[in-house]
């Protein structure tokens, strides 16, 4: 038996959008606990991704809606973390700062890509 059948999910890319966003609603959290709950923004951000990942996955008509907030959200806060960080520093000062500044590109282009996709295909969202 496939995951796909197992999932109960009829379309590929539902399942890699909400992985993408269980994924990040994780990396998000773990962000929230290593700062000591100081960035409740990001405590949003978790909550909204890993929400909006459940249900992409169960093919909730909700879940339109709340992807493009997420494209919204998810867009103002890589664009402003990434200036802010290339402002503070170069691009690439060191090796980290340059994975830290690919993950956020990255972030923003999944986001926006998953925007995309699920508002092309929101009819077959029940």
């Amino acid at each position: 038996m496939s995951l796909k059948s197992k999932l109960k999910v009829e379309k590929l890319g539902v399942v890699t959008f909400s992985l993408f966003y269980a994924v990040a609603g994780a990396a998000q959290a773990l962000i929230l606990v290593l700062s000591n709950f100081t960035l409740v923004h990001i405590g949003f951000l978790a909550v909204l991704s890993l929400v909006t990942a459940y249900g992409l996955m169960r093919m909730r008509r909700w879940s339109v809606f709340l992807t493009a907030i997420l494209f919204f959200l998810g867009t103002t806060f890589g664009a402003t973390t990434l200036y802010s960080s290339v402002m503070r520093q170069t691009f690439y000062s060191s090796l980290e700062v340059l994975l830290f500044h690919v993950t956020i590109i990255a972030y923003v282009i999944m986001t926006t890509v998953a925007f995309i996709y699920v508002r092309a295909n929101r009819e077959g969202f029940r």
